[in-house]
């Protein structure tokens, strides 16, 4: 109840002679005393009434069904301890206050029931006023709350799983946006580890099982146990005993798929050290320990009586990795919890299966693609340069394909060629065409008749993908040489002659296996300085223009070419048109050599010029432009350039604005190479970043090259003249 004191008169509820002063007789309009004490007494409301200490003097019959004890009960209940689940210390003493001013007051009290249980209510205090002299009494009533703070407590458990749903939708939708871009097994598990460690758990992190457990990133310098079939070489348990009367390692068992629910492990618990639980143990001490000294926190690393939840990361044919976690209290893991971590683990699992397989099967392509094309050719009498590269920034492979044979000594056969598709069956496809082409290329050397063979034979065989392709010869003819072609399905070949260009769009037909009857033979005669551009589709298509648009842009571009050698016009074809290639891109230039080539050459040095996009990936093209350089240039020294203009196109990329201009020359005595960005600021020689790889770039330089560098228009050039025979540097 509300007070402790011991005084005050008893009256029971069968008392109900006035609880207050007498009153006139009953009359319609003003009920008598002893009617309204009636009246209290019926009421299905508990009421009570107290003296000035705030003793129960008087309670109702509804008083008495509600609690359990009557107002002497109640009084002798007002000087027992009140229980922990009723106590409200603040509102007591607010309570008293205000009652001792006589005001009437409302307080929410938790009154305790004869049965043990609380009678959770409102109760509404009132003055009664009586005659002067009259001992003071207060009028209480009680409102039972149980129901309405039953329905409250009910409201709040619905919104605080409300909230926990979304909780756990919005995690997994952040984790499936970090899955969307894998490209490797490290970076967006350890943002998924992290996104956890901030939501649900304490500590989260992925290990990966690839014969055995080990760290994304590091290598361990335990010894990680093995997945089944293949598993730790230590047999005997480290007390001499046999482990297959050792308890059973329930980490192994998660690896091996004999469980697939979530496993704990006890961190302070001695494991056999052969299994993984062991090695599992020591790794979340290790990492744990390291968070913790990094972000400067102490108790973090320190796993002496903790527990850890191990979840597989299934993939579709074996546990690919594991997820542990440790829970955020002592209580562990609780059902949302654990589904949105076996929902993640899942998730997690099939993407990287998904990406394991598809990164697979793209090695196996293009290491198919690249086993079946020709190194570059040297042809006596004319200037070749070739070029396959197979889409980068999709990971797709595909049926392109080039040939350069020396069919005779003074007959070239050149063929370029595209198989739909973008898989292994795509590859094998171009390598059962271009064997056929070479072997009846060989027999027969007039291109229209050979692809009629090729025709014959492709439809015997049943090649699931459709084919095109060009099919030239060229003969030498005195100083000239002349071209004879057949066009299967394919873009036509494009021939420039002093500036002018011009399709070859004869002897033109169907798709490789559609032909059916006779193919056309066109010829040409090519004279000194000619130049004839091979292509795929990939070096003029795109999304934001039509085909036609595309080979327009093409013509245009070789009809500005200024080099005078093949590898030059096909670099700058590349620097123009394939910076974002968005297919697969083979490229073949031809070109017939002129005397005047020479005295051009005495009268200048030859010049090579890219503009690369501010993008990591431009420094892997300047090293392959570089070295595609020095090869046509036969220049020596090549590996030596090429480190030397990844260090330069890097820190251009690194440090400075806008587009990276790169420009070679042949000086006579050397390769120089200057790079150009937007940032004015000069280049700076350091010794490193202490702790971290890299900022070695200059050093590197320096060790390779003369260099220096100058303001330009745009920001600044740096320029390096590579040292011939200079030594590259063993480390960094």
């Amino acid at each position: 109840m509300v007070a402790v004191n011991t005084q005050g008169t008893t009256s029971t509820s069968g008392s109900v002679a006035s609880p207050g002063a007498g009153g006139p007789g009953d009359t319609p309009e003003s009920p008598s005393v002893d009617v309204l004490a009636r009246a209290l007494e019926a009421t299905q409301v508990p009421y009570a009434m107290c003296d000035a200490h705030l003793d129960v003097v008087w309670a109702n019959a509804a008083f008495e069904r509600t609690m359990g004890y009557d107002a002497a009960g109640a009084r002798e209940r007002q000087r027992r301890p009140v229980p922990p689940e009723a106590r409200r210390h603040g509102e007591m003493a607010r309570l008293r206050e205000r009652l001792g001013r006589g005001e009437p007051t409302v307080a929410e009290l938790s009154i305790p029931r004869a049965d043990g249980s609380v009678f959770r209510c409102k109760v509404y205090f009132s003055p009664v006023p009586l005659p002067d002299g009259a001992p003071e009494r207060w009028i209480v009533a009680f409102e039972d709350r149980t129901e309405r703070l039953t329905h409250d407590a009910e409201q709040a458990r619905i919104v605080e799983a409300e909230r926990q749903e979304r909780r756990s939708v919005n995690i997994i939708v952040q984790v499936s946006d970090l899955l969307m871009d894998v490209t490797d097994r490290v970076t967006p598990l350890h943002e998924i580890a992290a996104l956890l460690r901030r939501t649900v758990v304490r500590w989260a992190a992925f290990y990966v099982n690839d014969g055995g457990l080990r760290p994304l990133d590091a290598s361990s310098d335990l010894r990680p146990p093995s997945g089944r079939g293949n598993r730790h070489g230590e047999s005997r348990r480290a007390d001499g005993g046999d482990e297959a009367h050792a308890p059973q390692d329930a980490v192994q068992q998660l690896l091996d798929g004999d469980k697939d629910r979530p496993v704990e492990l006890w961190l302070d618990h001695r494991h056999p050290r052969a299994s993984a639980s062991h090695w599992l143990v020591e790794q979340i001490a290790r990492e744990t320990s390291i968070e913790a000294s990094s972000q400067d926190v102490t108790g973090r690393g320190d796993t002496a009586g903790g527990r850890a939840f191990v979840l597989p990361v299934p993939g579709r044919r074996r546990v690919i990795g594991v997820l542990v976690v440790q829970p955020r209290d002592e209580g562990g893991l609780d059902a949302s919890t654990t589904t949105v971590l076996e929902l993640i683990a899942r998730r997690v699992g099939l993407v990287l299966d998904n990406a394991r397989l598809y990164d697979r099967e793209h090695r196996l392509a293009e290491t198919l693609q690249r086993a079946m094309l020709p190194q570059q050719a040297e042809v006596e009498g004319l200037d070749v340069w070739t070029y396959y590269a197979p889409n980068s920034e999709n990971a797709q492979v595909g049926g392109d394909w080039y040939d350069v044979l020396q069919i005779a000594p003074d007959v070239v056969g050149v063929v370029i060629g595209d198989v739909v598709g973008h898989d292994v069956e795509a590859a094998a496809a171009m390598g059962q065409l271009r064997s056929v082409v070479r072997s009846y290329a060989y027999d027969v050397t007039l291109p229209g008749p050979v692809l009629e063979r090729v025709d014959q034979l492709v439809a015997g065989m049943r090649i699931p993908r459709a084919a095109g392709l060009v099919l030239s010869t060229l003969h030498r003819d005195g100083e000239a040489w002349r071209l004879r072609w057949s066009r299967a399905g394919h873009l036509p070949v494009l021939h420039a002659r002093g500036g002018q260009v011009t399709p070859l769009l004869g002897a033109g037909g169907p798709l490789v296996g559609f032909g059916g009857g006779q193919r056309d033979t066109e010829e040409l005669v090519l004279e000194p300085g000619d130049v004839l551009v091979y292509h795929t589709d990939g070096l003029v298509e795109r999304r934001d223009r039509d085909l036609r648009e595309g080979l327009r842009a093409l013509e245009h571009v070789v009809a500005g070419v200024t080099a005078r050698d093949s590898a030059g016009i096909g670099e700058e074809l590349l620097s123009r048109l394939a910076d974002h290639p968005e297919d697969d891109v083979a490229v073949v230039v031809v070109r017939v050599p002129d005397p005047r080539d020479a005295a051009e050459r005495g009268r200048s040095p030859r010049r090579r010029r890219w503009s690369l996009p501010s993008e990591a990936a431009s420094v892997a093209r300047a090293r392959h432009a570089v070295v595609r350089t020095c090869h046509a240039w036969d220049m020596p020294d090549a590996a030596n350039a090429e480190l030397v203009v990844s260090e330069l196109v890097a820190n251009a990329v690194l440090h400075g604005f806008g587009h990276v201009s790169l420009q070679l020359y042949d000086t006579g005595d050397g390769l120089r190479i200057e790079v150009e960005d937007g940032n004015p600021a000069p280049p700076v020689t350091t010794d490193g970043h202490p702790g971290r790889v890299g900022g070695f770039g200059m050093q590197i330089v320096e060790r390779l090259a003369d260099w220096g560098w100058r303001q330009s228009n745009r920001g600044k050039v740096v320029w390096a003249k590579v040292r011939p025979g200079a030594l590259p540097p063993t480390g960094r």
